[in-house]
């Protein structure tokens, strides 16, 4: 199959093969019992991730990940609030680590989050945009997963509240 924009792709019956990058693509059925509104499938190991729409259709965007394993958390949440101008403040653990952190960033260029944030069921943990490029296919945050700001928009706009998450 052929297909315009690589990055996107119709979900398939068929057994998913290994791209040329030799990372594995998931299928949402090995994880969840249905797409329901949609599904997103966060691969912090190879940095990237997988988004279905309700209609199936699929799109891949590379991510940035928490820094270490202690900052990842793993499993099964949801978006419960989407954010179309984020602020920012550090966490408490962020501060502990270190205390020169700024306490507040609205939004705007200088904010972390970039220009969207989807929150998940987890205190403190969001996938959101950057402002900082070159964090994307990094390990470069304290917990959350990192969008390219064009990525985010994408996603944002196409994920309704309630929408299934699961990060690997």
């Amino acid at each position: 199959m052929l297909v315009a924009t690589p990055s996107i792709i119709t979900a398939q019956t068929t057994p998913v093969r290994r791209n040329t990058s030799s990372f594995r693509l998931h299928e949402w059925r090995e994880h969840f019992d249905s797409l329901g509104q949609g599904v997103i499938i966060s691969d912090t190991r190879h940095r990237f991730v997988q988004h279905w729409t309700a209609d199936g259709e699929m799109r891949i965007y590379p991510s940035s990940v928490p820094l270490t394993d202690e900052l990842t958390r793993r499993g099964y949440t949801e978006i419960v609030y989407k954010d179309e101008a984020p602020d920012w403040a550090p966490t408490p653990s962020m501060l502990e680590r270190d205390p020169s952190l700024p306490r507040y960033v609205g939004p705007g260029p200088e904010n972390p989050l970039g220009i969207r944030a989807m929150h998940l069921t987890w205190q403190y943990y969001r996938i959101h945009g950057t402002n900082d490029t070159r964090k994307i296919g990094r390990r470069s945050s304290n917990g959350c997963i990192g969008l390219y700001n064009e990525h985010i928009v994408e996603v944002f706009d196409r994920t309704p509240l309630g929408t299934q998450v699961k990060l690997i």
